[in-house]
């Protein structure tokens, strides 16, 4: 299915995984809104904005919005589905990228940061779902994708393997989002809607990644290029909702599944 004539909207898109969704969506015809925190270069010690993410989709033909959105405010939420349905129509795919994350040990942990992790990776994705779904269901159409991780699968042991990186709670918002993920795509498949959850096959190394110095002595071959998440997203979002839902799923082995090749940079 061509995405040319669909509204999407990606969370989390000024750089990394959201950046290259939304552009992978709007080289497909899609109108985009990208949101994020950090809207002009310099904003954020990280390269990457809003606006940067809007001028290189617009400067290649494509279409797109830049809507500021800090999604641990609730009024920023309804605000960023309002203002996409203004400029750009009714919303056919929700991608819930933005993530917040602290990594620190369960001891040390704060609750201003435990908060924040639950209400930016697990509230809003809840509550953005809810206020676009009213719409899916009375066009019977819609995607919502979910992007996970590989931490919200449970430590094997023991012996327990001591990564001493603080991901607990990381883990557990990743996890809450793939149980909401597969209990909603039960709710809403009568209505022809598709809900997935996606993580990366292998590390991408991401500005984030990078900061927290996740990728150190990975190796090269569990690095995984943005690429390939930016089209097994593309593939769960413009497949069937009868067949392609209620997905849990890796990058790598849904496109191998699909039959789709990716050409990286």
């Amino acid at each position: 299915m061509s995405l040319d004539g669909k509204v999407a909207i990606v969370t989390g898109a000024s750089r990394g995984i959201g950046e290259f969704i939304a552009r992978r969506f709007a080289a497909d015809g899609a109108a985009v809104a990208v949101s994020a925190r950090t809207v002009e270069e310099g904003d954020h010690p990280f390269p990457g904005s809003v606006a940067s993410t809007v001028k290189t989709i617009n400067e290649a033909g494509g279409t797109a919005i830049g809507i500021a959105a800090d999604l641990a405010k609730q009024e920023d939420r309804s605000r960023l589905v309002q203002t996409t349905e203004r400029e750009l129509g009714p919303v056919d795919i929700l991608v819930n990228n933005a993530a917040i994350t602290y990594f620190e040990p369960v001891d040390d942990f704060t609750e201003g940061h435990y908060r924040l992790m639950f209400e930016v990776q697990v509230r809003a994705p809840f509550e953005l779902a809810q206020l676009v779904l009213p719409g899916m269901r009375e066009r019977k159409s819609g995607w919502i994708l979910n992007i996970s991780s590989g931490a919200a699968r449970h430590p094997q042991g023991p012996p327990f393997m001591v990564l001493g990186r603080g991901g607990t709670v990381y883990g557990m918002c990743k996890a809450a989002l793939e149980r909401f993920t597969t209990g909603l795509a039960s709710e809403v498949y009568g209505d022809n809607i598709a809900v997935n959850a996606l993580s990366p096959s292998g590390l991408v190394a991401t500005p984030g990644v990078v900061h927290h110095g996740l990728n150190r002595n990975v190796p090269e071959d569990r690095l995984e290029p943005v690429e390939v998440m930016a089209e097994a997203s593309y593939a769960l979002c413009t497949g069937d909702p009868a067949k392609l839902t209620g997905r849990v799923t890796y990058a790598k082995p849904i496109l191998d599944e699909l039959g789709i090749p990716v050409v990286t940079a």
